[in-house]
């Protein structure tokens, strides 16, 4: 693969990639007494179980394991109080989407039923969780299909005081309205905490009660849509709107209320109303007023969550805060966890640790370990002083396999500071010959990345095969500052793409690569990117790979999302350059890869479609993934084939890195 790919040290095989994990999903009991995971089913390899650990008698082996089933198969697992088991599973399914969903504007007919069981730590009875105990009468078959692939039930607040009920939320088969509801984990009787609408959704609920403190409102104004929170009123009982927490969504100011301070009796309220960044503020919904000053806030990122003891010692005093920096930074004010987690931070020193949960005496601690080179690692502390690995996702990935990370910076054309996250290749320094490299664009595009391992296998495949891997936060990545994100609007495909061409040439100003030498990769809106870049002139880019991608922004809808808020936001925003009638300047080798479940981007609207326009055109591949959805996790077999198909790509058909 010549000079540039010297530098790679053993690489990272494909199927330690692409097999299933050695363990995930792992939760802790909030009493302590037993762990709760997923592990390879031991009749598959490449399917998962259901593990529960016995946490007074620990010991490498789980004390129960269920296979997955001949159709369901389980993605995740949470430990609940009163001896229960939450597990989310899913299979496959085929036929007419009923009229909902995602999927449905468009025709498609492949998609995926996700249910939520609930079982004990015995793993004896499996019951679909949260369901309605009254048969359903008069429903079309329609609504039966539409509920089963709605997921009719969910968790939503554990109510750590009460030793029994947990909050749920429950679709309704007669009004298609979500209803929160009190549970009693034990008998299964419920208690109506709140009827939403489609316009009206609990944003707070008291976490000893369960009672709504407040509530999310979205109402249509002039052409435009606000967004407004009403507060409980005590000693009125009624819910009184909040004025300085109003926002039109067109401004796009970020405001939730994330807890109750007991001394003041004022909200806590995550915004960016008063920076470019997320601060915590204190609000007094009497006076209707913000304090002058921030109660949290970081000169250089947002504050992305407050949290609040579930300790009935210091029940709902903030304990801690997170920062929304290269990795989310948790930080941490109460005394004793801040001291747990220096401990933890100087006996695993170059990895990114994560506190999970806690009994209410610490005596046992969950967390995780991490870093860009090594995979995340599960780990027990025990009375504050013993240290027990449970054991990696990964524990066959040794370290040295990958290159350095770091968060950087460069500056786009017209003066914007961009972000990135730079992972170089496995041996690489600086002074070495130039590496060949890859700009990794994210997907959403309302979302960003972390450092720390990436968990698609995209970037430890590419570093320890000597590329570099450049993935920028390009202007409309959400959660670094409004003005990045807003600078995104109505730019696919223009000053969007201009930053990823720049991180291209930024790449070339540090000596990492050499012009010529860099390919685009992107799934998702990153799949856009890639194809944006075939028809773009002039480019950095010698080719492009392009996985689950839109394609064509005449067909992209506002079906995409789930979430009706994300709906009204971002469909306004997705405007600019349009590939597929662009497609007749398609210049750029390509590679294009989808599964046949995707709903989100369908391949026969987007990948597949621009594949037939641009074949006679440029080299160019379309592969048909079976059974894939958009989103992970996605089966080994379809992890092997996309790894397979990225690598290969590169190697025969792009050439990086053969000059």
């Amino acid at each position: 693969m010549g000079i540039g790919i010297a530098h790679a040290a053993q690489p990272i095989a494909i199927e330690d990639l692409a097999r299933e994990p050695a363990l995930q999903s792992m939760s802790m009991s909030p009493d302590g007494k037993h762990l709760v995971g997923l592990i390879p089913s031991p009749s598959n390899k490449d399917e998962t179980a259901l593990a529960t650990w016995d946490l007074d008698a620990l010991s490498a082996s789980p004390k129960v394991v269920t296979p997955s089933g001949e159709h369901m198969k389980f993605i995740a697992a949470y430990a609940l109080k009163a001896d229960r088991i939450l597990a989310i599973a899913r299979q496959e399914w085929t036929g007419q989407l009923g009229g909902c969903g995602e999927g449905k504007m468009v025709g498609a007919t492949k998609t995926f039923i996700t249910k939520t069981y609930l079982t004990d730590a015995g793993q004896k009875k499996f019951e679909e969780a949260f369901a309605q105990k009254t048969r359903r009468m008069g429903v079309s078959s329609n609504t039966e299909i539409c509920l089963e692939l709605a997921g009719t039930a969910a968790l939503v607040d554990m109510l750590p005081l009460d030793p029994d009920k947990v909050i749920i939320r429950r679709l309704s088969g007669v009004s298609f309205m979500t209803n929160y509801y009190l549970y009693n984990l034990k008998t299964g009787d419920t208690e109506l905490l709140f009827t939403g609408s489609t316009r009206t959704t609990p944003a707070l609920f008291d976490s000893r009660t369960g009672k709504v403190l407040v509530k999310s409102e979205i109402e249509p104004v002039g052409g435009d849509y606000e967004q407004r929170f009403l507060i409980l009123n005590p000693r009125t009982g009624m819910f009184e709107v909040q004025d300085p927490l109003t926002t039109k969504l067109s401004n796009r100011y970020e405001v939730s209320v994330a807890g109750v301070d007991d001394a003041t009796g004022k909200y806590y309220v995550l915004t960016n109303q008063f920076s470019d960044k997320i601060q915590a503020r204190l609000y007094d919904a009497v006076t209707h007023k913000f304090d002058a000053e921030p109660a949290v806030a970081d000169k250089d990122y947002s504050i992305t969550d407050l949290i609040f003891s579930r300790r009935p010692q210091n029940f709902n005093q903030v304990v801690g805060f997170v920062i929304g920096g290269p990795r989310p930074q948790t930080v941490y004010v109460d005394p004793v966890l801040k001291g747990i987690a220096a401990g933890l931070a100087q006996a695993f020193p170059d990895q990114q640790v994560a506190i999970s949960s806690y009994t209410n005496d610490f005596s046992k601690v969950l967390f995780t370990t991490e870093n860009a080179g090594t995979p995340v690692a599960y780990h027990l502390l025990l009375n504050k002083s013993k240290l027990v690995t449970l054991g990696s996702t990964r524990p066959w990935i040794k370290p040295g396999m990958t290159g350095k990370e770091s968060w950087v910076s460069y500056k786009a054309r017209d003066g914007l500071d961009i972000p990135a996250i730079l992972d170089l290749p496995a041996g690489w320094k600086k002074g070495d010959a130039p590496a060949p490299a890859i700009v990794l664009p994210h997907g959403g595009p309302w979302a960003r990345d972390y450092t720390g391992w990436d968990e698609s296998g995209w970037v430890p495949l590419l570093t320890s095969r000597g590329y570099a891997v450049l993935r920028p936060q390009y202007r409309g990545s959400q959660g670094l500052g409004r003005k990045l994100w807003l600078a995104g609007d109505a730019q696919w495909g223009l000053k969007m793409s201009d930053d990823l061409d720049d991180g291209a040439a930024w790449l070339v100003s540090q000596g990492i690569t050499t012009k010529g030498d860099i390919a685009i990769f992107g799934y998702s809106y990153g799949g856009f990117a890639a194809v944006a870049a075939t028809v773009r002139s002039p480019s950095p880019f010698k080719c492009a790979i392009a996985g689950a991608p839109v394609a064509d922004l005449g067909r992209l809808n506002t079906s995409w999302s789930d979430n009706r808020l994300q709906r009204i936001l971002q469909g306004t925003t997705v405007k600019g350059m349009d590939p597929m009638a662009n497609a007749d300047k398609a210049h750029l080798p390509i590679l294009l890869f989808d599964g046949d479940r995707d709903v989100r981007t369908p391949p026969a609207i987007h990948a597949h479609r621009f594949y037939e326009a641009v074949k006679d055109k440029v080299p160019a591949k379309f592969h048909w993934i079976a059974d894939m959805p958009h989103s992970m996790p996605w089966y080994p077999r379809q992890q092997r084939e996309t790894l397979t198909l990225i690598q290969n790509f590169l190697k025969d058909d792009c050439g990086l890195g053969s000059h």
